[in-house]
């Protein structure tokens, strides 16, 4: 779906469960910017559930860590909350850098806002997560 994703060479992806610690799961780059898609696996079916993206001088690590969700809370403890809350199996977080010393010198919240339109145009709306935002 997210053909404008395919630029970017610099991407992994890494699972999160109940019992994870996201700190030790999560292998984003520390020192570099980007966007990142969250998929949880819930009852056999897979849904895009967050479009995230870092800010200047953010790294996605960083990002991913220490960012803040659902009324403020840090992103492991409200990604923990949901699994239970929502009965997620995992997570599983796909993560792009925008920025590198490469051809790429994207800026990660247009990239996410182009993700956005994207995903709107087929489903109508935000991501599940975004939208509580």
């Amino acid at each position: 779906m997210f053909d404008e994703l395919n630029p970017y060479k610099k991407n992994g992806h890494f699972f999160f469960s109940l019992g994870d610690y996201l700190a030790d799961v999560c292998n984003a780059p520390a020192d570099k910017v980007g966007v990142y898609l969250v998929y949880a696996l819930k009852m056999g079916r897979i849904e895009l559930v967050y479009i995230g993206a870092t800010n200047e001088g953010i790294g996605l690590k960083d990002q991913i860590l220490k960012g803040e969700q659902f009324g403020n809370k840090l992103t492991d403890t409200g990604w923990t909350a949901m699994l239970t809350a929502e009965r997620i199996e995992a997570l599983d977080v796909y993560w792009y850098v925008t920025k590198d010393d490469g051809k790429n010198d994207d800026d990660p919240e247009v990239v996410q806002d182009g993700l956005f339109i994207t995903y709107g145009n087929v489903h109508g709306v935000l991501p599940d997560w975004n939208n509580g935002e």
